[in-house]
């Protein structure tokens, strides 16, 4: 999706949000707000990576033994849906604990 006029002002009337880089000048707070991004950014980063390595070592996706690209994928996405199907179940399990 490219940052066009037509694009920055469809996009909002949906209810979605972009990525698109403000137009015109910085602005006084210029600073704070790439530092802002930047910790953002970093803990984003963080969190993700951290999430792979342990659904790696929990669900053993180090130890993968394929012979083939495409298999190795496989693999690799069977095991992220498992982790994520779990997180959902669990999320789903609390909710209704609380519910009740």
């Amino acid at each position: 999706m490219y940052a066009t006029n037509s694009n920055r002002n469809y996009i909002p009337k949906r209810s979605k949000k972009t990525d698109f880089k403000p137009k015109g000048r910085p602005g006084r707070h210029k600073e704070h707000k790439s530092q802002l991004s930047k910790m953002i950014t970093k803990e984003r980063a963080s969190r993700l990576e951290g999430s792979f390595g342990a659904d790696k070592e929990y669900y053993l996706l180090n130890k993968i033994k394929a012979r083939n690209k495409e298999t190795e994928i496989l693999w690799i996405f069977l095991g992220i849906h498992t982790s994520n199907a779990l997180i959902i179940g669990r999320r789903m399990a609390k909710a209704t604990k609380i519910a009740a």
